[in-house]
């Protein structure tokens, strides 16, 4: 998601203001109604919808059944506006991310994300490729932090493929970063070694602003939940994950209240189901 926009939505109370009249008044007592919501000014966001492809425009269009709905029980008004993007974009105008698009999602006071990609364009040349447009968006938008929380309901345990004493009270944030590392690290590209071998190369690379940004909004979150924060990095490895581990546990300082542990991510991998209840949050390369 490029943006979120937050919704208190409840169901709509009206408060009565009961004066008693003096009992020797022949007037009956008298009842005024006011409505919170017909008080308020009314609230205007505009949303860049991007239905984008296979189940994409089929969610979004729900979606935006949703957004009316609660905007017309909370006084907001949604002015939608819905552009291409990805696989859509590319059969549209030849290119993933139209200009046009980015424009509109950066005007936009939120943007409303479908889905990307398909076989259909999976052979593609790169730049021309659904997935491309949405590294593009995330740059465009600087977003860098993705939210992807799991949570196994009470009602849906008993169908999920773990063991329900695994699987029950699964509650879990998982914290990615997005526009730095491998996905954006120059140099990167095709090429030949010098044997004439045919080489691909990228490059994970963080800068320390990079990793201090995304690792406090982590620990904002864990300082929310439960105070428990897993950081998951390869530093036994990678240079990259040691400047991230020493960037995370320096930041960790500041959030005394958050008890920060780290974990390899192989390791993580393997260990996750069990993770899930033990730990809270989660912070991704």
């Amino acid at each position: 998601m490029a943006a979120s926009l937050h919704l208190n939505v409840r169901s709509l109370s009206v408060p009565f203001n009961l004066k008693p009249v003096a009992k020797h008044s022949p007037r009956p007592t008298s009842i005024r109604c006011a409505s919170r919501a017909a008080a308020a000014p009314p609230k205007s966001y505009n949303i860049t919808l991007l239905p984008g492809d296979g189940i994409g425009p089929e969610v979004i269009s729900v979606a935006k059944s949703v957004l009316k709905l609660a905007g017309s029980l909370e006084g907001i008004d949604f002015i939608f506006q819905e552009m291409p993007m990805g696989g859509a974009a590319l059969d549209l105008t030849g290119v993933p991310l139209p200009k046009e698009t980015l424009s509109a999602a950066q005007k936009a006071d939120a943007v409303l994300l479908g889905a990307i990609g398909g076989y259909k364009w999976d052979k593609n040349e790169k730049h021309l490729k659904p997935e491309t447009g949405l590294l593009q968006l995330r740059e465009g938008l600087k977003v860098f932090a993705n939210l992807r929380p799991a949570t196994v309901l009470p009602q849906l345990v008993d169908s999920s493929t773990l063991k329900k004493d695994v699987a029950e009270g699964v509650d879990l944030m998982v914290v990615r970063e997005l526009t730095g590392g491998i996905y954006f690290g120059k140099p990167r590209g095709i090429g030949t070694n010098e044997k004439g071998e045919e080489i691909g190369f990228n490059t994970e690379v963080y800068a320390t602003y990079e990793i201090d940004r995304i690792a406090r909004v982590a620990f904002e979150i864990a300082r929310k939940r439960r105070g428990q924060l897993c950081s998951v990095d390869k530093a036994n490895v990678l240079e990259a994950s040691m400047l991230w581990r020493k960037r995370i546990t320096a930041i960790a300082a500041d959030y005394p209240d958050v008890e920060l542990s780290h974990m390899y991510v192989d390791n993580a991998a393997m260990q996750q189901c069990s993770l899930f209840a033990t730990q809270n949050s989660l912070i991704q390369l």
